[in-house]
């Protein structure tokens, strides 16, 4: 029996105002994440693990950073036909933009024309999370349906927060899809959970083909796939459900397995920081039988130096990526991104410093994210004073400081 052709689909367009200034001038999916890694590593290390490569990825708004990192990182071998390849909005039904993530595929249909596949994965490019695509895509295989979606148990009280999967009797067929109910109903093997979608989709080929242009037709239509295509679909009978807690990742833990985060605010994009740094992560970067991928600039290892009573190079509970230099100072809770230096009786507790960040003598940093080239100067205090950092930084609903690119700080 021939094996199903399969074509991925990422979805990398979306603008990413709520990580601001994270997203002052890159893509959302471009945003740098657990020091050497950017967020769309997740979602092509999984299909890339799985065995699916050939993967067209769909981009938007400043996508250079996102462009250049799949040029430069994700390569693969064009005599066996594999490929990732970066496809920005080209206009190609006129003047205009995506409208949405449906559109973004109407606008594309000759991408799965060309390659006439059976089924079509279609991910989000901005998720942390392991799961292996190949069972997601044999369930959707076996039962026939147009589409199969993801989606990930949750507690009934946060059923407001998410687009909530509905099923009938049979636990599998979608009988609604709702966005951000307050009347949700809780599983049937579990009342006290809902089924939250993911964002990640298997289509079969020609019944998407029929409802992103059934769609484009629509002109009161978002042309969104959660908000429209999906409910299209469960309307006509032709949608089920994957449980993502049935997904097997070879190496997981009991800890992390179906560990999933949507870090579209700042406030998730901390957390899901703070959960690689405790002593048993609740999510394992440490997986070598189901690697995240990515690319390295030749630099060298991490080193920590001076070991007098009052400057000390040290890091608790941090990852610490190459070239960073810990010249005297504390890192604790944090995460060192490259060439990150802490000089001198600096202290940085339970932080995100991006690539090339300086700390200064003396300095202290707590609860914050600092991107790209800042550098805090000499006895300053981030985090300290939150009514004085809101005067110049961004401070989140939960604390957190945010110091964007290139930033400035006055000494």
């Amino acid at each position: 029996m021939a094996r199903a052709r399969v074509l991925a689909m990422v979805l990398a367009g979306g603008e990413g105002k709520r990580l601001m200034p994270l997203t002052a001038d890159r893509a959302k999916p471009a945003v740098p994440f657990g020091g050497i890694y950017r967020l769309i590593d997740f979602v092509l290390s999984n299909l890339a693990n799985g065995g699916y490569l050939r993967i067209v990825v769909l981009t938007q708004y400043k996508n250079h950073s996102l462009d250049r990192h799949i040029s430069r990182t994700w390569r693969m071998s064009a005599m066996l036909g594999n490929y990732v390849t970066p496809v920005p909005a080209q206009q190609r039904l006129g003047p205009r933009w995506f409208a949405g993530s449906a559109d973004a595929i109407f606008q594309n249909l000759n991408l799965i024309q060309d390659e006439d596949p059976d089924h079509v994965i279609v991910f989000g490019a901005d998720h942390i999370y392991r799961m292996d695509p190949r069972q997601m895509v044999e369930q959707h295989m076996e039962s026939g349906a147009a589409v199969t979606v993801a989606a990930i148990r949750q507690p009934l009280s946060l059923a407001d927060q998410f687009g909530i999967v509905e099923t009938g009797p049979d636990g599998r067929q979608i009988a609604a899809f709702r966005e951000k109910p307050k009347d949700a109903v809780g599983l049937a093997d579990s009342p006290d959970q809902v089924y939250a979608s993911m964002g990640n989709y298997v289509f079969e080929t020609r019944a998407l083909i029929e409802a992103v242009r059934e769609d484009a037709r629509n002109p009161a239509s978002k042309h969104d796939l959660g908000g429209d295509i999906i409910p299209m679909l469960v309307k006509s009978g032709q949608a089920q459900v994957y449980d993502f807690a049935r997904n097997e990742v070879p190496g997981s833990t009991f800890r992390d397995r179906a560990y999933w985060r949507d870090v579209g605010t700042l406030d998730a994009y901390y957390e899901a920081h703070m959960d690689l740094v405790a002593v048993e992560p609740i999510f394992n970067l440490y997986n070598a039988d189901w690697p995240i991928y990515t690319g390295h600039d030749p630099l060298p290892p991490a080193k920590f130096v001076f070991s007098e009573d009052d400057r000390m190079g040290l890091a608790r509970d941090s990852l610490v990526s190459p070239g960073v230099i810990v010249a005297g100072g504390l890192s604790e809770r944090s995460v060192l991104s490259p060439n990150v230096v802490l000089d001198e009786r600096s202290q940085v507790h339970d932080s995100v410093l991006m690539d090339c960040v300086r700390v200064g003598k003396g300095a202290v940093v707590r609860r914050a994210i600092v991107d790209k080239n800042v550098v805090i100067p000499e006895g300053a205090q981030i985090g300290v004073d939150l009514e004085r950092d809101r005067r110049r930084f961004t401070v989140t609903r939960n604390g957190i400081v945010v110091i964007g690119k290139n930033q400035a700080i006055e000494p």
